[in-house]
């Protein structure tokens, strides 16, 4: 069975700056990307992606041509939305209200035009289904979906032993350790919410962990680092200091002291030592932040909101984001003060102003980051930067007043 995870083109603009550099199904909530929970409860080998012709490269497709079950990847399953989705036949869709959840086509090559138009054989889900359509969705189903990944990953498996005489473990039922794994002198509660340990993946001393936790492949909670639950640190990440209900997609590092709550940071980040975000307004107000799509500040409806960080952002010690701020795709943020809680993609410079960092430049960072983990900068990764450095040059609006 040929399945295709697509960008469901009224979703994807509300989540950038993260979709810029990935489809919509390789974002991360709870231990899996929503495109490992479909691959996984479908039972296939691999998944394709339809979304947008510059990602196509690094996410592919495969062979469009010919029958395939096309679902909506920013929708997260379960068991039950599975079996609804895995009884569809041929030419028969399954919709929650108005939105496409799956569909099995003749020719997925037509998919688009079959969003648009509609399928005429459609089925309503059974229950309510869980869509991933704007920022700030990520962290709030975060402990939600780390307990269904937990569920699905350990059934039937055994753990491996904590192995340290000195770490301190509540709810060891609720811990799972992978291979590799290492641990030492810190304190486990998986009481409140499971504890994920991934492959070769380490805590260092002193960590203190309370669950929902998720600690992919090769990522480190690093020495006496507090997290409060609620959190993913994303394969080959390192956290330290204070963090609850954040997310690190991948590859991204927040190694030492500051605060992040109720965040989302994309692949490739760096937050500086002794950097804080304030995740709740000082009225305590409902947190408004930045819509790529409506190009403007929008309600979250939410008390709690912190930093949105698009991939290859960085920012220098003690930097401090205000309440929802959300930083595009290659900025370099650094300074005294606040700076603006819009920073648009490849932006250089803090509170006192910014100006562009141009892409050469952009690049060359690029390059030695990704080869610290044995990945290269290739043109792949270089005409996805390039696509987002064009389509973003409306949001420098410095560079209007240089015209």
């Amino acid at each position: 069975m040929h399945v295709l995870l697509f960008d469901d083109p009224a979703i994807r603009p509300h989540l950038l700056p993260f979709t810029f550099t990935r489809p919509v199904a390789a974002l991360r909530c709870g231990i899996l990307t929503l495109a490992e929970k479909w691959q996984r409860r479908l039972g296939v080998e691999a998944v394709g992606y339809l979304t947008q012709p510059y990602l196509q490269a690094k996410f592919p497709a495969g062979d469009v041509r010919g029958a395939a079950l096309i679902v909506n990847g920013a929708v997260c399953p379960d068991y039950l939305l599975t079996r609804q989705v895995q009884a569809l036949q041929p030419g028969q869709a399954l919709y929650s209200d108005d939105l496409l959840v799956a569909a099995r086509v003749a020719d997925a090559s037509l998919v688009a035009e079959l969003i648009q138009d509609g399928i005429p054989e459609t089925r309503q889900v059974a229950e309510p289904v869980t869509v991933i359509d704007r920022p700030w969705q990520l962290f709030l189903r975060n402990g939600v979906e780390i307990r269904r990944d937990f569920a699905l990953l350990t059934q039937g498996r055994t753990s491996q032993p904590v192995g340290d005489a000195h770490t301190i473990v509540y709810g060891a039922e609720n811990i799972f350790i992978e291979e590799g794994v290492k641990i030492r002198a810190a304190i486990l509660n998986a009481e409140d919410g499971p504890i994920y340990l991934g492959k070769n993946s380490q805590v260092h001393e002193g960590a203190i962990i309370k669950g929902p936790l998720a600690l992919c492949e090769g990522a480190h909670i690093n020495a006496g680092a507090k997290m409060r639950g609620d959190n993913t640190v994303g394969p080959f990440s390192k956290v330290g200091g204070e963090v609850g209900n954040s997310i690190l997609l991948g590859y991204s590092n927040k190694g030492h002291d500051g605060y992040l709550g109720n965040s989302v940071i994309g692949e490739w980040c760096n937050l500086g030592a002794d950097t804080n975000t304030s995740n709740l307004k000082n009225n305590y107000a409902p947190v408004k932040i930045w819509s790529h799509a409506a190009k403007r500040f929008v309600d979250t409806g939410q008390t709690f909101c912190g930093l949105m960080m698009g991939d290859h952002s960085k920012c220098g010690i003690n930097t401090m984001f205000n309440t929802g701020t959300v930083v595009g795709v290659g900025a370099n943020i650094f300074g005294a003060g606040f700076p603006r809680t819009f920073i648009p993609s490849f932006s250089w410079g803090g509170a006192a102003g910014f100006e562009t960092f141009k892409l050469p430049k952009v690049g060359e960072v690029a390059e030695r980051v990704m080869a610290r983990r044995n990945l290269p900068y290739d043109a792949v990764e270089q005409g996805i930067m390039q696509e987002v450095f064009a389509a973003t040059e409306g949001d420098r609006i410095w560079e209007k007043a240089k015209a």
